[in-house]
C-alpha cells in the first residue's frame, strides 16, 4: 500500500493489481508502473497516487475498491489483470459488486481498440461503473494486464503520421469526472485530447505577474 509525495491536491487516484503472482512475489509486477507512466505523460493537472497490489480473490478486490473509493477518497480506480474468462479472473464481478452504476461505453470501446490487434480482444470482460456515497463518487475501471495494451486502450490509435484512428478512453474521462462532482482534469493534448462540451470547458489560468 503506497502512495506518492504529492500533497494538498484535489484529485486522487487508485491503481490497483491484480494478480496472484505478482502479489505472491513469483515475479514483478509491470500493470502499476505502466499505468503510473501513462499518467505521468498524459494528465497536466497535479494528483496523488494510492497503489494497491492483490491477488485474485473476490473478497479482497471488493474490499480494496471501497477502501479506495470511500476511505481514501479517490475520484478515479484504475485496475490491471483479473479480466479474462479464467476461473481465477473476477476483476468484473467483484468492481460491479460494489457499483452504484455501470458505465458500459467504456467496456465497449477498450474492446474496439484491442480488436485491432488481437482477435481474442472479444474474451476481454473489462467494466467500469460509478461507486457513488453520499459525500463522494468514483470512477472506476477495469483495465487490460499487460503495460502495452494498458497504453493503446487509455491513449487510443494513431497512425503514422500520429493521426487519431480509434479514440482512446481516458478522452471522455475528465469530463466524466467533473459530471460526477470531482476535480477538473487537465491533459497533456499531445498524448490525450480531453473532450468536454464547449460549456464545460474552462478558461487557462491567466499567467502570475512578477
Amino acid at each position: 500500500m503506497t502512495s506518492n509525495a504529492v500533497d494538498n491536491v484535489d484529485l486522487v487516484i487508485g491503481l490497483v493489481s491484480i494478480s496472484d503472482r505478482a502479489s505472491g512475489g513469483v515475479y514483478q509486477d509491470q500493470g502499476i508502473p505502466a499505468l503510473e507512466d501513462w499518467l505521468k505523460s498524459a494528465i497536466t493537472t497535479a494528483y496523488r497516487v494510492e497503489t494497491r497490489l492483490i491477488p485474485d480473490e473476490r473478497a479482497t478486490i471488493e474490499a480494496t475498491l471501497v477502501e479506495l473509493a470511500d476511505t481514501v477518497g479517490c475520484h478515479l480506480v484504475l485496475t490491471t489483470g483479473g479480466t479474462g474468462p479464467a476461473r481465477r479472473d473476477v476483476t468484473p464481478e467483484a468492481t460491479l459488486a460494489v457499483a452504484t452504476k455501470e458505465m458500459p461505453g467504456f467496456g465497449e470501446q477498450m474492446r474496439q481498440i484491442s480488436l485491432r490487434f488481437v482477435p481474442t480482444a472479444i474474451l476481454s470482460r473489462q467494466v467500469a461503473v460509478i461507486r457513488e456515497s453520499a459525500q463522494h463518487a468514483c470512477l472506476i475501471m477495469n483495465l487490460p494486464g499487460q503495460p502495452k495494451s494498458i497504453k493503446e486502450t487509455l491513449e487510443g490509435v494513431k497512425d503514422a503520421d500520429g493521426k487519431q484512428v480509434v479514440a482512446g478512453i481516458f478522452a471522455a474521462v475528465p469530463y466524466c469526472i467533473d459530471l460526477i462532482g470531482g476535480p477538473y482534469i487537465e491533459t497533456d493534448p499531445a498524448v490525450c485530447q480531453a473532450f468536454r462540451p464547449k460549456s464545460a470547458v474552462r478558461p487557462a489560468p491567466a499567467p502570475l505577474k512578477i
